[in-house]
């Protein structure tokens, strides 16, 4: 049985992805701020799942679950990176940047080094990071979001250059950049290409299993991130 971590499992593509992994024979071991919301998981598949109730942001309690986790665990075949929180902020509201910040570049990227190290030591596993398209470009309406996802895009990538130093290749990287997913997530109003969430989760759970570098959800979104990159920013400054 292959042994499986999920960080934002509470809800959203998190939880979705777990209940996949489940039925594909993993055993998860799943984290989130609400405990209740943990228990209902592990009530669900009482024999496939651990719980532990952990904020991304406290660095210091996600490095003592992590540690805790694989001592339980004893190997980890795949961690995949689900927290994660944004605002539509145009007035730079300093709480919600900071939240955000804490979030999804501090706790993160604790979260990424400790499963980079703890591959490197066994010699295999499977780090998946959930960014988003947002990593792409950056926004007026949600600034500091846009950009943590573009520091997640980065890092990874920078993680996965790195594993060259792994002797045994069987170290993998996957960068997640889902589009618009029917989650609290999803900012803005009048969304398109919206994805339900458990067709979001099917098609990550497809690229985790081919050990995709990059996969965009729904495939559609490529196109998007190709115009995006395309787009001078004085355009973009003009029409979003």
């Amino acid at each position: 049985m292959k042994n499986a971590i999920v960080f934002g499992a509470t809800s959203g593509i998190g939880k979705a992805l777990t209940e996949i992994l489940v039925k594909e024979g993993y055993k998860v071991a799943v984290t989130g701020r609400r405990l209740e919301k943990l228990e209902e998981i592990k009530n669900r598949f009482p024999d496939h799942i651990l719980i532990k109730q952990n904020d991304i942001q406290d660095v210091i309690d996600l490095e003592k679950v992590f540690n805790e986790l694989v001592s339980e665990l004893i190997t980890v075949d795949l961690v995949i990176q689900s927290s994660g929180v944004g605002f539509v902020n145009p007035k730079l509201e300093w709480e919600k940047e900071a939240q955000t910040i804490n979030t999804n570049v501090l706790g993160v990227t604790k979260l990424y080094t400790l499963s980079y190290n703890l591959f490197r030591q066994q010699q295999f596993g499977h780090l998946v990071g959930i960014s988003s398209i947002a990593s792409i470009r950056g926004s007026r309406s949600a600034p500091v979001y846009f950009a943590s996802k573009a520091y997640q895009k980065s890092y990874l990538e920078g993680l996965y250059i790195k594993t060259k130093s792994i002797k045994s290749k069987k170290v993998f990287i996957t960068d997640i950049r889902p589009g618009f997913v029917d989650t609290p997530m999803a900012l803005g109003e009048q969304l398109f290409w919206m994805v339900p969430v458990d067709k979001a989760a099917k098609q990550i759970y497809t690229a985790i299993k081919n050990k995709k570098r990059v996969a965009y959800i729904s495939k559609r979104w490529r196109l998007i991130a190709w115009v995006l990159k395309a787009s001078p920013a004085r355009l973009l400054k003009k029409f979003t």
